[in-house]
């Protein structure tokens, strides 16, 4: 990709901020935006834009990203934030992030992820909660506070995903299933309240944590604050996280007891989103978690 592949309006308003772009090579695994290392005079640099963004979109990643990287310290990488661009008339929202060397995985490489997030997760100060909306992938995630954490899953979580569902005729299960696990999240997510909020990275999928030069890293935040085994829930979702992750997560801090029920109900959550952005298998899935958790 050359520096004129990029959108005019992108590439002009990078380069106001960090100088020529030398050129431009296309990164994959996103699939919300698009991705590419750019080559300035001072190095590499990662560039993400997306011509569709809302307003926000990309200022609310990099307030994700600088709590996380204030957590992290030296547990995590976290790329720092260059520049950033908020989505106008012309569709030119983007961001560019400190370049982080890929690198194959050394052997003890879930071991320090696993350390390294619960480390994050000490730095919760706060309610449940964040001080403004984001986005998870594509779709609005309002986290404005509540009282108590299964209040604020139901209300800020499930509820805002299963009203887009039903707009587009793709609930899982039925309304009634749904309202008896409402009925019964005081009681499940009774162990949020009881360990407090954590700073959560929001949307950890093996893609958002990489192998680098530095060690393991975390990237794309949906950041906010609330009950810290929702990250280790959407990390054993879909796979790519080994088991020396979760071990090294619980020896540095134990989960209470009943976690792998509520790691279901946590779950619900990112299937919805799934629901919601790709439709197809995930409405069963969907489904069928529900049904079990409520067996």
């Amino acid at each position: 990709m050359t520096p004129s592949a990029l959108p005019d309006a992108v590439r002009a308003a990078v380069e106001a901020e960090l100088g020529t772009i030398r050129s431009a090579q296309p990164v994959g695994g996103g699939c919300i935006s698009n991705g590419c290392r750019v080559q300035t005079a001072d190095g590499p640099v990662f560039l993400k834009h997306n011509h569709a963004a809302p307003a926000g979109m990309f200022a609310a990643e990099a307030e994700g990203l600088r709590a996380l990287r204030a957590a992290a310290g030296e547990h995590l990488r976290v790329p720092s934030v260059l520049a950033l661009g908020d989505a106008g008339d012309d569709g030119g929202g983007w961001i560019a992030l400190e370049w982080l060397e890929p690198a194959p995985p050394g052997r003890d490489h879930g071991e320090r992820l696993g350390r390294g997030l619960a480390a994050v997760h000490r730095t919760g100060a706060g309610g449940w909660g964040w001080e403004r909306d984001n986005w998870i992938g594509s779709l609005p995630q309002p986290n404005h506070p509540a009282a108590s954490w299964p209040g604020f899953w139901r209300d800020r979580r499930l509820a805002p995903q299963l009203d887009f569902a039903r707009r587009a005729r793709r609930l899982p299960g039925t309304d009634a299933e749904w309202e008896r696990l409402f009925d019964r999240l005081p009681d499940l997510l009774a162990a949020g309240d009881d360990n407090g909020p954590s700073l959560l990275h929001g949307d950890l999928w093996s893609g958002n944590a990489l192998s680098t030069s530095a060690g393991p890293a975390i990237i794309d935040p949906a950041v906010y604050r609330g009950h810290r085994e929702v990250d280790l829930a959407m990390a054993a979702l879909f796979g790519g996280f080994d088991r020396a992750f979760f071990a090294a997560y619980e020896e540095a801090w134990p989960l209470s007891p009943g976690a792998e029920r509520r790691r279901s109900v946590y779950q619900l959550y990112y299937l919805l989103v799934h629901v919601n952005l790709f439709g197809g298998g995930y409405v069963a899935q969907t489904a069928e978690t529900l049904r079990r958790v409520l067996s």
